[in-house]
């Protein structure tokens, strides 16, 4: 059986590096991460350039018996 959590995750390089920042930070509270499916991309934007990459996330992982 899956359980899936939504999390939200940032990082000043990239949104790939915020999806990693994701996984990370959900493996330290739980085990067996399966995927993980984006919803929602984001950014902070000052003097024209992006200062901050956001995502909004599902991440699913198995349940332990």
């Amino acid at each position: 059986m899956l359980k899936v959590i939504e999390v939200l995750a940032e990082s000043e390089k990239s949104w790939e590096d915020a999806t990693k920042n994701a996984v990370k930070q959900a493996g330290k509270s739980v085990r067996n991460i399966k995927s993980i499916y984006i919803e929602n991309f984001e950014a902070q934007v000052k003097d024209d350039k992006i200062t901050n990459y956001r995502i909004n996330a599902k991440i699913s992982f198995l349940l332990e018996k």
